[in-house]
């Protein structure tokens, strides 16, 4: 008799592990469904009124009316986006931390930092933007050539700014040397915009920076857009010839990602996936990034999960060199 009332307890008690498995597996379920309960934060690693923060602002206001929820952009700038990727890795895998991630997530693990694609849940690539080089608009150099000779006879001297150390504009700046034979002198700064602000002041000789944050300052007359990295001239600078067409082979450029922590909930990576979709394929988002000279994007999480991979490869291979 006692050997049956154990196994009976024994049952009792398996059922009722089951049950309470089966209800917190119900009460995750729920929790996802319900997804978002509150307001959510968006993460830039550089700083506002660059090139990330408008592609991520405008993101952002786009994403609010899908999700319900307002979202809270945050620019937490340094090291080249090493401050703002450690910490939107370093955030709870909840949903309400997400991030504008950058090309440079591809190039700051081969650099020393403990940074790379898998540490994070790619939610879609949404931008391309090709890098520009722009000169004071008091500048003596009228042309690309002209900027060229002076760094040629000057090696070393002509200061260049950029978005931060080893980052893309930094690599931009780099791969204009190498094809030049030049040797510029390359200055960081915490973000797009106050490199350009660096260059319109006239505190550096000239600015590599993507097109949408020297495109503005072109077109009221602060900068002189001398030419652009890009495969073909880019739509809202005709008048700009490519470096390739200077003489100068260098294609490079940045490109945006949207994301979150890795190991993001199933759920709350689909909806958040899909909010990012929408938002990228509307024409705002693609108005917004047309007039900066970027290309919109909207392509889905395994496809931009793969392309950040690759291009961390990519820039494997670059950096061993």
């Amino acid at each position: 008799m006692s050997s049956r009332l154990v196994k009976i307890a024994a049952l009792a008690v398996t059922g009722s592990l089951a049950l309470a498995a089966c209800a917190n597996r119900g009460g995750e379920e729920t929790s996802s469904a319900n997804y978002p309960k509150k307001d959510l934060t968006l993460v830039v690693h550089a700083g506002a009124g660059g090139g990330s923060d408008l592609t991520a602002r405008t993101l952002a206001k786009e994403m609010e009316s899908d999700l319900g929820k307002s979202i809270v952009v945050e620019n937490r700038t340094g090291g080249g986006g090493r401050v703002g990727l450690t910490y939107l890795k370093d955030r709870p895998a909840d949903g309400y931390s997400i991030g504008f991630i950058p090309v440079e997530v591809a190039m700051l693990g081969h650099q020393g930092a403990d940074i790379k694609p898998d540490q994070y849940t790619i939610l879609g690539q949404v931008m391309n933007a090709p890098a520009t080089l722009s000169v004071p608009a008091n500048s003596p150099y009228k042309t690309f050539e002209e900027f060229i000779a002076a760094a040629k006879a000057a090696p070393g001297t002509i200061t260049v700014s950029n978005s931060g150390a080893g980052a893309i504009w930094e690599a931009a700046t780099l791969a204009l040397g190498d094809a030049t034979g030049v040797t510029f002198k390359p200055v960081p700064y915490d973000g797009g915009a106050p490199a350009v602000a660096a260059g319109v002041s006239g505190e550096v000789k000239a600015v590599m920076a993507g097109v949408s944050e020297s495109g503005a300052a072109a077109k009221d007359g602060r900068l002189r857009i001398l030419a652009v990295m890009a495969p073909e001239r880019v739509t809202s600078l005709p008048d700009v010839p490519t470096a390739k067409e200077l003489g100068a082979d260098v294609v490079i450029g940045g490109w945006g990602l949207m994301g979150a922590p890795a190991n993001l909930p199933a759920e709350v990576k689909q909806r958040l996936a899909d909010a990012v979709h929408k938002a990228a394929s509307s024409s705002t988002f693609k108005d917004v990034m047309s007039k900066a000279g970027n290309s919109p994007m909207a392509t889905s999480p395994d496809e931009a999960t793969a392309f950040a991979q690759a291009e961390f490869d990519r820039f494997g291979e670059i950096y061993k060199k």
